[in-house]
């Protein structure tokens, strides 16, 4: 198989657009039409729909569909045969892109990527982030190299490992009508307004799994796309939330917000993972990084 048409054709079905796949690579509209053309020549096999009427955008056959996720794992290997090589002739130089969920990146990764820097100056770290869901796809698709997220991912093309724990804190304006009682009740949070995360969010997962689990029936929810953002509108006295530790304690320390406690209330904790493709090989920097995420552990 000729590879530089298989890149030509992968481009065009990740930018499902002839004329961005171009820009990508530097050529002309032409030249990929005429890559594609002779790639779908050299295997007697159709990888994209012609004809289609108004539909915008590149359509993939299903031929073209398993075509691509093969080629990911094709150029995903000519990467890390790449770093290998350069790592063994003593350059120690190389791109890492992490994929992180929001929490994570913001609260949790600051003092893994010092670690890491300090060791290996002279690398190229690169930090994408997103909520769990778009992180996992990013991995898929080969745009990240190795991801820390805070939702479970059960896609099968994915090897996740337990990383560690994230203590959470139902939260609450520290004047709402409900805690000004001498002792507030669990069922109390029935009667909330509840802020949550968007789907695909590991946050709204594991808010959502607890409040099951503890049989919390919110009156209302409102959806807010940030943590942060959760914590001021509790600030603000909008509703009640489930959130981390680590966004929270600060506007705890300064009176804004209030943690609730209650006696029955349980598994106010949840995992954080270690994301990385199972059909990838796993490259000198994506060893180093997680070498750095299990020595470092003990001491963030």
């Amino acid at each position: 198989m000729n590879l530089h048409l298989l890149r030509i054709f992968l481009a065009v079905a990740e930018r499902r657009s002839f004329s961005r796949a171009a820009e990508q690579l530097f050529i002309s509209q032409p030249a990929v039409s005429k890559g594609v053309r002779a790639l779908e020549a050299e295997l007697d096999l159709l990888l994209i729909e012609r004809g289609v009427g108004s539909l915008k955008g590149v359509r993939l056959t299903e031929g073209g569909v398993s075509l691509a996720d093969h080629a990911r794992g094709i150029f995903a290997l000519e990467k890390a045969a790449t770093e290998e090589i350069r790592a063994r002739v003593g350059l120690k130089r190389g791109r890492l892109v992490i994929g992180a969920s929001t929490t994570v990146a913001g609260y949790w990764l600051a003092p893994y990527l010092k670690a890491l820097t300090s060791v290996l100056p002279d690398i190229d770290v690169r930090v994408r982030m997103g909520n769990t869901d778009v992180i996992a796809q990013a991995l898929i698709a080969c745009d990240i190299d190795v991801a820390l997220v805070e939702g479970a991912v059960t896609d099968a093309r994915v090897d996740s490992e337990h990383w560690r724990n994230d203590p959470l804190q139902v939260v609450a304006h520290p004047r709402v009508e409900f805690l000004q009682r001498s002792k507030p009740r669990l069922r109390d949070l029935d009667e909330q307004v509840w802020l949550v995360r968007e789907a695909g969010s590991g946050t709204q997962q594991v808010a959502e799994r607890i409040m099951l689990e503890n049989n919390i029936r919110p009156m209302r929810t409102l959806e807010i796309g940030s943590n942060e953002g959760i914590a001021r509108a509790v600030a603000e006295g909008l509703g009640v939330a489930i959130l981390p530790q680590r966004v929270v304690r600060e506007l705890i320390a300064i009176g804004e917000i209030r943690s609730l406690e209650f006696p029955e209330l349980f598994l106010l904790t949840r995992p954080l993972f270690l994301l990385q493709l199972k059909q990838r090989p796993t490259s000198p920097l994506v060893r180093a990084f997680c070498q750095v995420l299990r020595t470092n552990d003990e001491q963030i």
